[in-house]
Parts: C-alpha cells; structure tokens; sequence
C-alpha cells in the first residue's frame, strides 16, 4: 500500500452531487469514506446524493448530526452514514456498531478525525474545500486520497470526468 492522491474542482453543488453519483456504484460492501472538511464544505450533500443514488427505494435522506448514525438498505450492502461532530467518547462507535459495518457495509463517516486509531486503513478519503475567491461561493476543491491499491482501479476514469 502507498499514499496517493487527486484533485477534483467540483463548480456547484451539482457538479459534486454528480461526482457522488458516479462513485456510489463503484463502491463495495467493507467500504468506507472518511468526508472531511469544515461546516458548510459540502460533506452532507455528497453523502446524501450517494446515499440516494445507491437506495432501492427512495427516501429522505437527513444530515445523522443528532442521531449518530442513520442506515440504510441499499443493493447488496446496508449504508451506514455516520456524522461524528457530537461524538464524546470514541467508544460510542463499538457501542453503535459502526465498527462492525465496516467489514460489510459501506460507511461513509464524517468528522472521520473523531475515529482516532479505529480509522480504517483502506478507507477513500474525502476533504472538501470551499474555493476562497469572490464569487466561487457553491465551488469545492475536492482533494481524494487512498492508500489501499484497490482504489486506484475503482476509481479509474472518475477522476478524468
């Protein structure tokens, strides 16, 4: 395994709801996405357009800021969309299971930073970064990074797009 990276200029929250569409397929049972970035990045955005796409039916897909952790069934796999802001103690993750779904679901974390050493080795991560230029407020910075070989080929020709 050996760090790589790549960068995606995402112009408007449909550029990156695009981008998360793309991905959701490509994405396994055992996967996780660690979305980082600050309040107001995008990270709830990109989970949610993920999360809908994957859905065998549709539902309303809320921010799990109060609840933790929301999941869902999609095809093959339950979707764990885990918001970790409010976490007080790295134990509640074994309390919740989320360290269990991530042998055999897909995880998507955000404030992956609060999984300290529980942090999955092979996870994608995810930062996003508001573009600070006037005008280019709805635009992101998406940088992409990974150390587990299998995502270079997962992702092969989603960076190009």
């Amino acid at each position: 395994m050996s760090d790589h990276s790549a960068q995606i200029p995402l112009a408007s929250p449909d550029a990156t709801c695009a981008l998360a569409r793309r991905l959701a397929p490509r994405l396994r049972p055992g996967d996780a996405l660690l979305l980082s970035g600050g309040v107001g990045a995008g990270k709830t955005h990109f989970a949610r357009c993920l999360i809908q796409s994957l859905l065998i039916i549709p539902e309303d897909v809320p921010s799990p800021t109060y609840t933790l952790v929301q999941t869902y069934q999609g095809p093959g796999a339950e979707i764990w969309h885990a918001d970790l802001y409010r976490l007080s103690d790295a134990m509640e993750l074994v309390e919740l299971g989320l360290t269990e779904a991530f042998t055999d679901a897909i995880c998507l974390i955000e404030w992956p930073d609060r999984l300290g050493d529980m942090t999955p080795p092979d996870a994608l991560g995810l930062e996003f970064t508001p573009v600070p230029e006037p005008g280019a407020e709805e635009r992101r910075l998406l940088r992409i990074t990974w150390q587990d070989d299998r995502w270079a080929q997962r992702l092969e020709g989603l960076l190009d797009d």
